[in-house]
């Protein structure tokens, strides 16, 4: 594809309008449940957007010690939600954000030796993490179909065919036209259901009036971090969650990419991420992590080169030092924002399914391990109640259906497929014995 300056900027706009909701989301959840005045809330979804620029590009570029130089694009983890909200909630904002530091360097500090668990993420754990990616995301695209859970409206025939009809649209794209319009039809779609939207009465500008037109990060706006052990400990945790699912992104990205990964590439994507925490602890923002949904985007429009990620990460720097700007994209209808998340999500269990052809299917083991790791996803993400019980810090591991589900394919690949290996390889042969 022509390298054409206008093309890369919306496909860039395309990566972040992919991700926007899901980056602003996180800051909105834990500010409302911290109970944030409206002026520190809007500190907050500002240094998130920019951090999730700052993120992508510390990921993108590849060097010497850090970046998975693959077009993935980072935002904050959904994981860590639950625990800064109980951490929040108990020690207060301060030790979130100590919590977040420590969990930074601890990932900096053990990407090397992450890096070298590759062999225990063969085909049949990564092509399951991928699909069970895919499929506990769809539940949100319903719900934005509908017009957001919780919405007065939700379910209504006007959000139903507003959804749609921008999910029809992009098909018939994707249907008769080829190129460039292509690769952006979700953006396309985006835009034109916005459209049709407006003369429907449905879109709110008032976001966009009340935004303020430039805002600085600020080190430590909440004020100095503080430190305790059992804050510590889980933010750790879920850094370690994190890691375990962006494994499976950038397995999925060198496959799209055509790029075989090494021990010393992902230790490099690892400590890119340890190294977003940092900042995000140190500028008051949030853990960061890959984001699957660019992956179905990348998939949807084949333009696979990093220009356009460099110029998503650029324009989510720019939206988060300009919060007028950024607020353009908040006028998008939740109904529209879902028509194409279905596209988007679906695309990637259908990537998933893709990796997992190359596992050997007359294997009863593989069949089991993606069998359970698929149900037991799709089962918490259905029935997220199902570990009410737990303690808090097993919870972290079991309220996810993507956590819950890429540990079950983690742990099976261990007992089915590595340990019996092992076991067979110290076993003497017959002929060995008779030998002897």
């Amino acid at each position: 594809m022509k390298q054409n300056p206008f093309k890369i900027a919306s496909l860039g706009i395309q990566h972040v309008l992919a991700m926007y909701a899901g980056a602003v989301i996180v800051p909105l959840i834990v500010g409302g449940a911290l109970g944030l005045t409206g002026e520190q809330l809007t500190y907050l979804v500002s240094i998130d957007i920019f951090m999730c620029g700052i993120a992508t590009l510390l990921q993108v570029w590849r060097n010497k010690f850090f970046g998975i130089g693959l077009p993935v694009v980072l935002g904050c983890t959904f994981t860590a939600v639950g625990p800064m909200i109980a951490i929040g909630g108990q020690y207060g904002i301060s030790a979130i954000y100590g919590s977040i530091l420590v969990s930074g360097i601890f990932v900096v500090a053990i990407s090397k030796y992450f890096g070298k668990l590759v062999r225990f993420f063969p085909p049949v754990v990564t092509g399951s993490v991928v699909t069970i990616i895919g499929i506990t995301l769809i539940p949100v695209a319903m719900n934005n179909m509908a017009g957001g859970e919780g919405s007065p409206d939700f379910g209504s025939l006007t959000n139903i065919g507003l959804a749609f009809g921008t999910l029809l649209f992009i098909i018939v794209l994707f249907r008769f036209f080829k190129g460039f319009v292509r690769a952006i039809a979700i953006l396309l779609g985006l835009a034109g259901g916005t459209i049709v939207a407006y003369f429907m009465g449905m879109v709110n500008f008032s976001a966009v009036a009340e935004a303020s037109w430039l805002h600085m990060p600020a080190p430590f706006y909440f004020g100095l971090p503080t430190f305790e052990v059992s804050a510590i400990l889980t933010m750790i945790l879920v850094a370690m969650v994190s890691l375990v699912e962006s494994t499976g992104v950038y397995f999925a990205l060198g496959d799209i990419c055509e790029e075989k990964l090494e021990e010393k590439d992902l230790a490099s994507g690892y400590r890119a991420e340890g190294l977003a925490i940092i900042l995000g602890a140190f500028f008051n923002a949030f853990p960061y992590t890959t984001y699957s949904q660019n992956v179905g985007l990348l998939q949807l429009s084949g333009v696979k080169t990093k220009n356009v990620i460099y110029t998503a990460g650029a324009f989510l720097v720019l939206l988060g030092l300009v919060p007028k700007i950024g607020a353009l994209t908040t006028i998008i209808p939740t109904p529209v924002l879902g028509g194409a998340m279905v596209a988007m999500f679906g695309m990637v269990v259908a990537y998933g399914i893709k990796m997992l052809s190359a596992v050997e299917f007359s294997s009863q083991e593989n069949l089991l391990i993606i069998a359970c790791s698929v149900g037991m996803g799709l089962g918490v993400t259905a029935v997220p109640e199902l570990f009410a019980q737990m303690p808090s810090s097993i919870r972290i591991l079991t309220d996810n259906g993507i956590v819950a589900g890429s540990l079950t394919a983690i742990v099976l690949n261990l007992v089915f497929n590595v340990f019996k290996r092992n076991q067979a390889a110290q076993q003497p042969s017959f002929a060995e014995q008779k030998a002897s």
